[in-house]
């Protein structure tokens, strides 16, 4: 049965009044297992109005209690889990346990942000001048929005809107078409946190949204995460627009396997990397670089029994390792990279495109696949693919190895996998890449650290989360202050200056 999904404004579900809709799917079964609301500007107009008239309260309140209510919050995330996985799987496709695991990293934001009260804290000088002191705040800049992805329906919205709550802001999500009901639970169990009516409201919708929300002159502040042309478009119009904007764009991860690497340790990682969620991750991992041909023949004759003994079958299946694509059209588009690359002569050593699983024949699935002796000048090196796809690409040493990774156009994450100290080192130092992993394949920071990428995987010079999006989600205020004392020193028509 086809449900009618809804927005959230004003801390009530809102029937969409476009006339517009989306079907929205089940991945592992090929059926329409609800419609979207695709909204009109005058409904985003709406939420945004309403968001507009939260904010003078909701920024009076005090850190410490809007810290309590991002703690309601949390317990009641960590008690529904199993809920909001659910519902992930359901509409993206990723397996139950790889969609907690998802919200579990949402919650580490959620934690990290309960820290309000701390993080907002500014800094105070005495005596800048003679009996004069300079002190610094932080305060919200009114109502902000994030636009998020399909592949991560619950953890990217929780990148952004604890921290922009606890700043103090207001918060529109416009989450993907594709898989919109995680964003209700999360905005009715804010509600049922004792977060006030206004403060946090869900818009669906496609580039109509979007564009609705980077034009509005009421919007300080847009979030994004996607990929690179869509990230690009956000920050050249929001920043058109006169707003503050942070858009993580798409990605192409190495990981670098040297000689001395612990073989059986760097396959393990790059079977997680390269085909947990189906690859649908811009952290994951889809192109390795082994150092040597040794090194290359090793990892490719191990790898490729692995990719395809892979368990793939629906989120509910819990033997399963991968689930399907979020869509057929994305389907369509994997499938696509792979005839290119046997086109662009790459050796496919696991072809997955063939790939039926008993009983869900109208799902969304495609098997794990393994390209060797890929090449840079390849599409399918060059692109971000965003499934199930790995490209080995045979470096003749380390200084080949990193040159590649420093000519790609993007720089969102990398890894190498040695036992050298000197290898790694100079690796981290080298590497023009935002988030680097040492024998770790997929280095996303912890909550109190932030995210974000290099190059053409991020615009806007703030990262995510942590220090940066605290930074990002308020503006600084000086205030440089001299109480009278009766000592008067006359008119000074210079510049202010220690003395």
């Amino acid at each position: 049965m086809s449900t009618e999904i809804q927005h959230f404004i004003d801390g009530r579900l809102v029937p969409g009044g476009s006339g517009r809709t989306a079907p929205v799917f089940n991945p592992a079964t090929g059926e329409v297992s609800g419609q979207v609301p695709l909204a009109a500007d005058s409904e985003v107009a709406a939420a945004v109005e309403v968001a507009r008239r939260a904010f003078p309260a909701w920024s009076e309140t005090t850190p410490l209690r809007r810290a309590r209510i991002l703690n309601r919050f949390l317990h009641i995330l960590e008690e529904r889990i199993d809920d909001l996985a659910a519902v992930i799987s359901a509409e993206h496709g990723k397996v139950i346990s790889d969609a907690k695991g998802e919200v579990q990293r949402g919650i580490e934001v959620v934690e990290f942000a309960t820290a309000a009260p701390l993080l907002l804290k500014g800094e105070v000088t005495e005596n800048v001048g003679t009996r004069i002191d300079s002190h610094s705040v932080r305060q919200p800049l009114g109502v902000v929005a994030g636009i998020t992805p399909f592949n991560f329906p619950a953890m990217v919205p929780m990148w952004m809107f604890p921290v922009a709550l606890a700043c103090g802001n207001c918060f529109i999500l416009k989450p993907s078409e594709r898989d919109p009901s995680a964003a209700l639970l999360l905005a009715q169990w804010l509600k049922d946190a004792g977060l006030p009516d206004g403060v946090f409201n869900v818009v669906h919708g496609d580039k109509t949204a979007v564009d609705a929300l980077l034009a509005h002159p009421d919007i300080s502040a847009v979030s994004f995460v996607g990929s690179t042309p869509i990230a690009r478009y956000i920050y050249e119009t929001a920043a058109r627009h006169g707003k503050r904007a942070q858009a993580l764009g798409g990605a192409k991860n190495h990981m670098i396997i040297m000689p001395d690497a612990d073989m059986d340790q760097a396959v393990d990682a790059l079977m997680g990397a390269a085909y947990g969620s189906a690859g649908e991750r811009c952290m994951a991992i889809s192109v390795a670089v082994p150092v040597g041909e040794a090194t290359a023949n090793a990892l490719v004759e191990r790898l490729a029994p692995r990719v395809r003994d892979l368990r793939i079958g629906p989120g509910t299946d819990p033997e399963a390792e991968m689930g399907p694509l979020v869509t057929r059209q994305h389907l369509d588009k994997v499938r696509g990279y792979i005839d290119e690359g046997i086109a662009a002569g790459a050796e496919l050593v696991v072809d997955g495109r063939d790939f039926r699983r008993q009983g869900y024949e109208n799902g969304f699935f495609i098997g794990g696949t393994l390209f060797d002796r890929v090449t840079p000048e390849m599409k399918i090196y060059r692109e971000e693919i965003f499934g199930p796809v790995l490209s080995v690409v045979r470096a003749g040493s380390f200084d080949e190895a990193a040159g590649m990774i420093n000519a790609h156009e993007f720089g969102n994450g990398t890894s190498i996998f040695t036992r050298d100290g000197d290898s790694a080192r100079e690796f981290a130092h080298r590497i023009q890449v935002g988030m680097v992993g040492i024998n770790v394949p997929i280095p996303v920071p912890m909550a109190f650290h932030s995210f974000g990428g290099w190059k053409a995987s991020l615009f806007g010079d703030h990262h995510m989360h942590g220090p940066e999006g605290v930074r990002f989600y308020t503006k600084l205020k000086t205030i440089t202050t001299r109480w009278p004392t009766g000592i008067r020193a006359g008119a000074e028509f210079v510049m202010p200056t220690m003395k």
